[in-house]
């Protein structure tokens, strides 16, 4: 990466030094900004509005807490592993490809800063603009970074979802989407029998996948019932590459003889020093167990998820409006041009509902061209006599309406019942971090008069851990009685103390 003196791409990453003020690159680009777009994630979405906006004649920043652009849902095995073919581990592989040669030959122009290793914890306002800061590199070398932007998008992507059980934190148990994570990143597998379970689409290219790489799966256990997509046939036949995306993975476990049992839960995890078999058990409509239908499947791993939750702690620091989702999570509020509640904010992908890669690809692109019709003096883009422009971004807004329509009934589908803490024993561990039984939290709800996540957190610690409550939240808000809500916190990521001390007084 060029750092002349001249070249602006150099002057933005010395804007990322700890001693840097906001004022840094002044008459680089309008307002004085180092940079006119900042991208935070380089996950599917943020790849997308990145080489979008450059091309658009935006000068982009793109920061990243990965070390390689693609995100969770393109994760690359490390490079020391010798990987042949990763792409032979991915759906999609050679659109993401396309987009990071891109994104290298911006960069190579000088048009996109790539930074990677940057865990961007807050945002704040300028005049005209916003300054990011982050926390770069690994610890104990890590260092203090700030970047500004004439406007920012938001595209930090999403955390599983899980909703605990006896025995869930057991050695073997991972997250679904953590066990796709250590193949495709590590080329392991987390046992040799794995369970698949929970709930959503996920759960099939998770056991796909594993059994691929050699692993036996017997049971892919599924919480809802497919039947719940009958009411959506319309949405289903408006998206017939996701229903052939379904007969793929059906057509994988159907190969590798994998059971699909669906309107079923594992219910309680056994073994001393590792999982050594699950309960699984029937449930009703509502998710509580069935009793008299458990029996015991043996396993020596357990990849279990229920869906993901949009990653908001960003955006809803800078008090971005939310909304609930039909998948019971919470989502950003977005206009058709995928701007926030917050002037200056766009964003795009799992932040404003979940709904996969190529949902996320396309909102990233419409970002991308609100963006630039914001900051080019003169007002919006003007399409070409052909009007070539003008139909694409017909043909972009179309295609998203489609995939999160298909997104929604999808969520729907999935969207865990209320009784499932029907199969949460008083002793069983729902905050890991702080160790805080079910027990405590029922207790703390009946007997204490908590109704909020925030009260039962003051009474029992739950929550206060090292993941701050992105584990157990669901699960501490279903037993308080109320619906998930997103939380507004000042930091979106653990921040040494001399980082915030480095700052002017101003930022504090």
């Amino acid at each position: 990466m060029p750092t002349s003196p001249s070249d602006p791409a150099g002057r933005a990453v010395r804007a990322t030094e700890p001693t840097a003020s906001a004022s840094a690159g002044q008459g680089v680009s309008g307002g004085g900004y180092p940079v006119d777009l900042a991208v935070v994630g380089a996950g599917p979405a943020g790849l997308a509005a990145a080489v979008t906006a450059a091309g658009l004649g935006l000068r982009v920043a793109v920061l990243d807490a990965g070390d390689r652009p693609g995100g969770q849902y393109y994760r690359h095995p490390a490079p020391g592993l010798g990987a042949a073919r990763p792409e032979a581990l991915h759906h999609g592989w050679a659109e993401f490809a396309t987009r990071e040669a891109v994104l290298r030959a911006h960069e190579s122009a000088g048009r996109i800063t790539y930074l990677p290793l940057h865990h961007v914890w807050t945002v704040t306002p300028g005049e005209g603009g916003w300054t990011l800061h982050a926390v770069a590199g690994h610890a104990p070398d890590e260092r203090a970074a700030t970047v500004t932007a004439r406007a920012v998008l938001i595209a930090t992507g999403s955390y599983e979802r899980q909703l605990p059980f006896p025995g869930w934190t057991l050695p073997g148990v991972v997250g679904a989407g953590g066990a796709q994570a250590m193949l495709k990143g590590g080329l392991v597998l987390p046992g040799r029998r794995v369970v698949v379970a929970g709930s959503g689409p996920l759960l099939l290219a998770v056991a796909g996948s594993l059994a691929a790489a050699g692993a036996a799966v017997p049971a892919v256990v599924e919480a809802a019932a497919y039947t719940a997509y009958a009411g959506r046939v319309p949405v289903l036949l408006r998206n017939p590459g996701k229903l052939v995306e379904a007969a793929v993975h059906g057509g994988a476990l159907a190969r590798h003889h994998v059971r699909l049992l669906t309107r079923h839960a594992v219910t309680e995890a056994h073994g001393t020093g590792r999982i050594e078999a699950v309960t699984v058990a029937r449930l009703d409509r509502d998710w509580r167990p069935l009793p008299g239908t458990a029996r015991r499947i043996p396993c020596d791993a357990l990849a279990v998820g229920h869906g993901l939750v949009p990653q908001l702690e960003l955006a809803t620091g800078l008090g971005c409006a939310t909304r609930p989702g039909p998948d019971g999570t919470v989502a950003l509020v977005l206009d058709a041009e995928q701007r926030t509640s917050v002037p200056g904010i766009w964003s795009a992908g799992e932040t404003g509902g979940i709904g996969g890669a190529q949902l996320a690809l396309t909102e990233g692109e419409l970002a991308a061209h609100s963006v630039a019709a914001a900051l080019r003096p003169g007002g919006p883009p003007t399409p070409g006599a052909d009007g070539r422009a003008g139909r694409h971004l017909g043909r972009l807004t179309r295609r998203r309406a489609r995939l999160r329509a298909f997104a929604d009934a999808m969520g729907a589908a999935h969207r865990p019942g209320e009784g499932w803490t029907g199969w949460l024993r008083d002793d069983a561990v729902v905050c890991r971090c702080e160790e805080v039984p079910a027990g405590r939290i029922r207790e703390a709800a009946d007997d204490l008069g908590a109704r909020d996540a925030r009260t039962v957190k003051l009474l029992t610690r739950a929550g206060m851990g090292w993941c701050q409550g992105r584990m157990c939240g669901p699960a501490v808000a279903a037993l308080a009685g109320q619906e998930p809500a997103a939380d507004r916190r000042p930091f979106s990521c653990p921040v040494p103390l001399r980082h915030l001390a480095e700052l002017p007084v101003t930022d504090r």
